[in-house]
């Protein structure tokens, strides 16, 4: 772990060029009904990646503490695809993409015209699937896409609208029942491992990641789709864009490239400041964000987590970065939670607590057959939910000591990549074949 010191200068700009051209969830009156969707938000609902401000952290109590294929799984329904994106809930309904047709795993590798994604739409009370709409792939898309698969980004809800994105194919908006609103695309480049950032709302904008698609951020005007503004000189960078409050009251919008951190006017798309993580790998989990700091995780070795102040202008390495360190992930994210970050090794198994003002590590545990974490964690009631790509989840009592409360086992010979949801009691976890809802019974 390594501080950086506050001198007071500041340096060069080093930003991408910039051509300028929220309310969340509802309380729903029951399937099929967009009434509740006009009654404002709802703190039960998980209307985007990661939860409400993309934290991982939600206020539910009774979340159960254990659970088995017998025990606490209140319904498990078999998704019609493959997939990697996370689910969101909205009132008493769950949300969830997937695709069919060509690369499945488990299935011949089929042909590519028969590519298509879904978004379902389930019921939260017993896992009936409401509705699927599909939507085929705009071709070619690329015949290597890494295990994650064709539906890695999670859906957004603003309380009138669902956005999606499905890489190349483009951003879509839907009303409730699946009636598609508008599309517009934002590049037509792919890669190997696909598109995994998820859209995010501000105010009368969805923000996209458009990395692999045209290395930039795109800002598309919710209602129509239209362009509003494009940042480019978005480079190796799979994470979700994060929104950070500042100490001045201002808004700005934070996404890690390979070697930086950005921010931007997430109403105009200007470039803000810039900060060097000195990480020497491409960056893939989302940052978190608290009392005006941002932390980052990423990387395989080196220097591999890092926190920066937010409020700057320019290069502020130099001011702004408050520490770094050689611990950290290269695919789950972290939580930050009183003071402390948490998160987990994406191939060690390893849990990690680390003091947020320095970095220092508190505690470092292996968990018991932990295997590979691709899922981000989720907390809720004083207690962490890491989940394992075997379907094992560990759930670890918040705090600076370490205490693993249970292990959980869905194993199912599915791939669990997708971070859990929470809403009301129950917790939601997705696997490239299933879609589980557990809760105390």
């Amino acid at each position: 772990m390594t501080r950086t010191p506050f001198p007071q200068q500041w340096s060069g700009y080093g930003y991408p060029l910039v051509l300028v051209l929220a309310g969340f969830a509802f309380s729903g009156a029951g399937p099929g009904s967009a009434a509740g969707a006009q009654r404002g938000a709802a703190s039960a609902d998980w209307p985007q990646f990661r939860g409400p401000g993309g934290l991982g952290i939600s206020p539910a109590k009774g979340l159960p503490v254990s659970w088995s294929a017998d025990k606490n799984l209140l319904w498990k329904t078999e998704l019609p695809g493959a997939g990697a994106s996370s689910p969101i809930v909205v009132g008493d309904r769950v949300f969830v993409t997937c695709y069919s047709g060509y690369g499945v795993p488990g299935q011949a590798r089929g042909d590519m015209s028969q590519l298509q994604r879904h978004l379902l739409c389930v019921n939260a009370a017993n896992g009936e699937i409401l509705w699927k709409k599909d939507v085929p792939a705009v071709l070619p898309e690329s015949e290597t896409v890494r295990e994650h698969g064709y539906a890695a980004s999670t859906p957004a809800w603003d309380g009138e609208r669902l956005y999606v994105f499905f890489g190349k194919s483009g951003v879509y908006a839907f009303d409730l029942n699946g009636r598609q609103l508008w599309h517009a695309g934002v590049g037509d480049q792919f890669h190997g491992w696909g598109s995994a950032a998820s859209p995010v709302v501000h105010k009368d904008l969805v923000i996209i990641n458009a990395c692999v698609e045209s290395e930039s951020l795109v800002a598309l005007d919710k209602k129509t789709g239209r362009q509003k503004w494009r940042a480019r000189g978005i480079k190796e960078s799979w994470n979700t864009p994060l929104l950070v409050p500042n100490k001045n009251g201002k808004t700005e919008l934070a996404v890690a490239i390979a070697g930086k951190i950005l921010a931007f006017d997430p109403d105009t798309g200007t470039p803000l400041w810039n900060c060097d993580t000195d990480i020497r790998w491409y960056m893939a989990p989302s940052m978190v964000a608290q009392d005006s700091v941002v932390y980052a995780l990423g990387g395989r070795s080196g220097v591999a987590a890092l926190a920066v102040r937010a409020g700057g202008k320019r290069d502020v390495t130099s001011t702004h970065r408050l520490w770094t360190s050689t611990k950290g992930s290269n695919v789950s994210s972290p939580i930050i939670h009183e003071g402390r970050l948490y998160w987990m090794h994406d191939n060690l198994g390893i849990a990690y607590c680390a003091e947020a003002e320095t970095g220092r590590i508190i505690y470092e545990e292996r968990l018991p057959r932990a295997g590979q974490v691709y899922a981000s964690p989720v907390l809720a009631d004083g207690k962490l939910y890491y989940v394992s790509r075997e379907g094992r989840t560990y759930v670890v009592k918040a705090g600076p000591a370490f205490e693993l409360l249970a292990t959980n086992d869905l194993s199912d010979r599915s791939t669990f990549d997708a971070s859990p949801a929470v809403a009301g009691n129950r917790l939601y976890l997705r696997s490239n074949r299933f879609l589980y809802c557990v809760g105390e019974k």
